[in-house]
């Protein structure tokens, strides 16, 4: 039971005082500490009763007492505190003497005039907040009462001989500090008996005396302060007036800081005004919040690692947290992360970016896809499949072609990550309907690109299954820049297919394309048929080689983290000819959806906020770049015909049972050369169904996912195939052409309408199906 009463308290304490080299700080010596339940680190000075004289113990035990009561974003934070008969612990925020920070930024060449500005603005405001608002004397100011936290942030300490102005009401006088320390004497004013000088004249004198140790080091005399060495010129006249001979002429320290920070003063500039704006940003309206996000990313650059880490990281995960910033701060949100370790971005930053892809807003959704490199890495798997990737192939329907188009290239960064359902299902699900629908040119080619780089991710049967297929119909596209990804892309997977696949699949379709109209996408495909041909030329001097050539043809899907290599092309190589023709096409959403500046514009311009008129935008919009896109294609030798857009009701929406590869869809090949012999055609003029975007060739199978995309649109080709006949034989006008196929269209969905309802029975309200 005496145990008890008799433990040491210190041993109970909530802190560790960690074993390293104490600073010195006055009658205070400064440990590096922690918390002993959490790990947060802290500082910790310690006075020993037993070292000290009985003015140093009163000093301790003052200091001790202000430190409690005084509080303030410029002073020195209380944490906790110990007082025994032996000694003194006064426990405060982490911080480093400022006079030991000044010495390690000058030797990694920090400590730049930036930050230097805002911690004198800091440790003035502080003095003038003893001053003005508690009638306080500090009497101790110098270089070694100002300490730097972890943000940089200068704090005012030394609080052991704070007094009031009036003197103490109970009496009690604490000792000067020269009477403590006689080196301090060199601080005092030769003024100190003017009585008609304001009581604050003093502590004005001392802070002139701190600004000149911060840029020329300690004070070795009073008379050195004549001397401005390195003081900056544009605090030269500001400063003398702190340290002028008239006491009286001594500014108050408020009006010395409004004086720094007019315009072309010290204290004006790009860093003190963020700091400023960052303390107040709680209060600030919407719209100067986002002007300011928008104004830091473009500073960041200059400010100092620590403040970017542990002042401005805070505030931005606040203002997403709790300020509805929006992706505005995205881009400062990146460029902070870069100073962290993996460790602090998976604590800080990625949680943030997860709840990030679930946003509705556009703008967050497309900046997220263009900044994915800067933070994949530090996606884990499973965040991945189950937090990330269900919202990300929300973008491959939207309606806006920018987001569209940056949805498929992040699939480059996201295919490692993928698993086995994701990557082979419902990835390729998108791709095939994006390839053989998607009204973007463009986008259609970005599609086929993305698929050549992700094809070594994909399985074997996968492989199989989709590439050849894919790659034959891009060499059928109208687009030229498809066409040629189209070859491009069997080239750069040659690896993956069989000797009998290249001969009996793979060259038909590339002999085809030699006589495209598009040069380059002839000189492509004449450096692809050869390639092929040597390996069947190889193979057939000497059969042993097929099992090394076919090595790859049944390979595992690669493991996360490889890379998959293109034979001199990429999808970047795309991205400024998809932005040119999406940002000149009429349909597209905003203008210049992909402009280098406008992503932001753009989707703010198609918010999610009304999703019903900007889905009939988008659709709009679409018809019309249909048009334009037509008209292009068949001034390069295409058919005018767009039957490849497979127009019908919720173009560019998911339906069920309508979108996707592997689904209930056959191929139907309707055979139409006999139709074309019996016309005389112009010279010149071919017949869009001289073309065939269904298939590469008689042999593909039913299981053929490409192939199968097709299918839901042969009866409307068939029908648009049989009015350019009737165009041919009757030569009536254009608008009654048209006119024609939009009524052989509408009663074409007519009757798929009755069909379906038929076909699902009446069905009651209310009602349930039973068993």
């Amino acid at each position: 039971m005496w145990s008890f009463f008799a433990r040491d308290p210190v041993k109970d304490f909530a802190y560790e005082i960690l074993p390293d080299s104490p600073e010195k700080s006055g009658i205070w010596t400064l440990h590096r500490g922690k918390r002993k339940t959490t790990g947060d680190p802290v500082s910790v000075f310690v006075y020993e009763v037993s070292q000290g004289t009985e003015q140093q113990t009163q000093l301790a035990k003052a200091a001790f007492k202000r430190m409690k009561t005084l509080r303030h974003p410029n002073i020195l934070a209380y944490v906790d505190g110990l007082e025994t008969d032996k000694s003194l612990y006064l426990v405060t925020e982490q911080v480093t003497p400022l006079a030991v920070h000044l010495k390690a930024q000058a030797e990694t060449g920090g400590s730049g005039e930036l930050e230097v500005s805002w911690g004198m603005h800091q440790i003035v405001k502080a003095v003038s907040f003893l001053v003005n608002d508690c009638h306080l004397l500090h009497n101790n100011l110098g270089i070694w009462a100002v300490f730097v936290d972890r943000a940089g942030e200068w704090k005012l300490g030394a609080l052991d001989h704070v007094t009031p102005e009036q003197g103490d009401p109970s009496g009690v006088s604490l000792p000067s500090p020269k009477a403590v320390n006689p080196d301090m004497e060199k601080y005092d004013p030769p003024d100190t008996s003017n009585s008609g000088a304001e009581k604050w004249a003093g502590e004005v004198w001392r802070l002139g005396c701190l600004i000149w140790e911060v840029f020329n080091g300690p004070l070795t005399r009073t008379s050195a302060l004549r001397s401005l060495g390195k003081i900056p010129k544009s605090l030269v006249p500001h400063y003398c007036e702190l340290v002028g001979a008239n006491p009286r002429a001594r500014p108050n320290p408020a009006r010395f800081l409004q004086n720094c920070r007019a315009p072309g003063g010290f204290l004006s500039n790009s860093f003190v005004e963020s700091n400023l704006f960052l303390e107040e940003i709680q209060i600030k309206e919407p719209a100067e919040k986002q002007q300011f996000f928008q104004d830091l990313n473009e500073n960041l650059d200059s400010f100092p690692e620590n403040f970017c880490k542990h002042k401005v990281l805070p505030q931005l995960l606040t203002a997403f947290e709790f300020g509805n910033a929006g992706a505005v701060i995205l881009t400062p949100l990146f460029k902070v992360g870069k100073f962290l370790s993996a460790e602090e971005y998976q604590q800080k930053i990625i949680p943030v970016i997860v709840k990030m892809f679930s946003s509705t807003d556009r703008a967050m959704r497309i900046r997220l896809l263009q900044q994915m490199e800067q933070f994949i890495q530090y996606l884990n798997e499973a965040a991945v499949n189950s937090q990330i990737f269900p919202h990300v192939v929300h973008g491959f329907t939207d309606t806006n072609p920018a987001i569209r188009e940056q949805t498929v290239k992040s699939m480059l960064l996201l295919a490692p990550k993928l698993n086995e359902t994701n990557l082979n299902q419902e990835l390729m699900r998108h791709f095939a309907r994006l390839q053989a629908r998607d009204e973007q040119g463009p986008i259609r080619c970005n599609t086929t690109v993305c698929l050549g780089k992700i094809a070594s991710y994909l399985n074997a049967g996968t492989r199989e299954r989709v590439l050849i297929s894919a790659f034959s119909r891009a060499t059928k596209d109208p687009f030229p820049a498809s066409r040629s990804a189209g070859v491009l892309g069997f080239a750069a997977t040659h690896n993956y297919y069989s000797v009998t696949e290249i001969a009996g699949r793979i060259l038909p379709t590339l002999c085809a394309v030699t006589v495209d109209p598009n040069k380059n996408v002839r000189d492509q495909t004449f450096k692809a048929i050869k390639s092929f041909l040597s390996k069947l030329e190889a193979v057939s001097e000497d059969p042993n080689k097929l099992s090394e050539i076919e090595k790859d043809v049944g390979s595992c899907a690669q493991p996360a983290g490889a890379s998959s290599s293109w034979a001199g092309w990429a999808v970047t190589g795309m991205s400024s000819l998809t932005s040119k023709l999406i940002r000149n096409t009429p349909g597209a959403d905003g203008g210049s959806a992909s402009d280098s500046s406008g992503p932001a514009s753009t989707t703010n311009q198609a918010s999610a906020t009304d999703e019903e008129s900007t889905t009939n935008k988008g659709r709009s919009s679409s018809a019309m770049a249909v048009k334009t896109q037509s008209s292009d294609w068949s001034s390069s030798g295409w058919d005018a015909d767009d039957s490849w857009s497979n127009e019908k009701e919720g173009q560019g929406q998911s339906s069920a049972g309508e979108e996707g590869w592997g689904n209930d869809w056959g191929e139907e090949e309707t055979d139409v050369t006999s139709t074309s012999t019996m016309l005389d055609l112009p010279e010149g003029v071919r017949l869009a169904s001289e073309y065939n975007w269904d298939s590469s060739g008689k042999g593909v199978t039913q299981n053929d996912l490409f192939a199968s995309v097709s299918q839901r649109s042969a009866a409307a080709n068939t029908v648009r195939k049989w009015c350019i006949i009737f165009f041919l034989e009757t030569d009536p006008s254009k608008a009654e052409l048209s006119k024609k196929k939009r009524e052989e269209r509408r009663k074409e969905l007519e009757a798929k309408r009755a069909e379906r309802k038929a076909a699902k029975g009446p069905l009651k309200l209310g009602a349930r199906k039973l068993d």
